[in-house]
């Protein structure tokens, strides 16, 4: 069983440590999304605190993390292109799967269990943004169903910007609170 939950003060070590090795993953892939400074510890731990931080649970241990903000992201207010639907959504940013992890189909699970929170919590929107060399997640966003909507300035560079209209029902089973772990 997979579950998502928001992450825990206790958690912020382990996700931090996977989004570095996501780091290394990307300077690997031959590109640099995120720098040495960013993402970093006091952003994870500024998620957690502000309950944006969110743990993808795996054989019962951390298998990913990602900020999950439904407070909607300024940078995306200015979009050379078009959003698909001017809704209430929600931005995934940071999302890093552990090691272990990379190449299972976690990531499909993983915008398969944001859906469903976002949808349990009345948003039928998501949006994201990726470096226009993440090819990875530009193919993951793909398979998603999310549309390339054009890009946005974040972080102070252009990224590609995509979102995804929701229509599904929600399905509570897979969704976890924090106080079950």
């Amino acid at each position: 069983m997979y579950l998502l939950e928001l992450a825990k003060l206790k958690d912020i070590a382990k996700c931090y440590a996977i989004i570095k090795a996501a780091k290394e993953f990307q300077r690997e892939q031959g590109f640099i999304q995120w720098t040495d400074d960013y993402p970093n510890e006091t952003t994870v731990l500024n998620d957690v605190q502000n309950e944006k931080g969110y743990v993808i649970i795996a054989d019962s241990e951390i298998a990913g993390y990602m900020c999950i903000d439904f407070s909607g992201e300024p940078a995306y207010e200015n979009i050379e292109g078009k959003w698909n639907t001017e809704l209430p959504y929600a931005v995934i940013h940071r999302m890093a799967l552990s090691e272990k992890y990379r190449g299972k189909g976690l990531s499909s699970i993983a915008f398969t269990l944001v859906e469903d929170l976002c949808i349990s919590k009345d948003v039928k929107n998501i949006r994201v943004d990726t470096d226009f060399q993440n090819r990875r997640m530009q193919h993951i966003l793909d398979k998603a169903g999310f549309a390339k909507c054009g890009v946005v300035i974040f972080q102070g560079s252009g990224k590609l910007a995509y979102d995804k209209k929701l229509s599904k029902i929600a399905k509570p089973a897979g969704l976890a609170n924090s106080q079950d772990r």
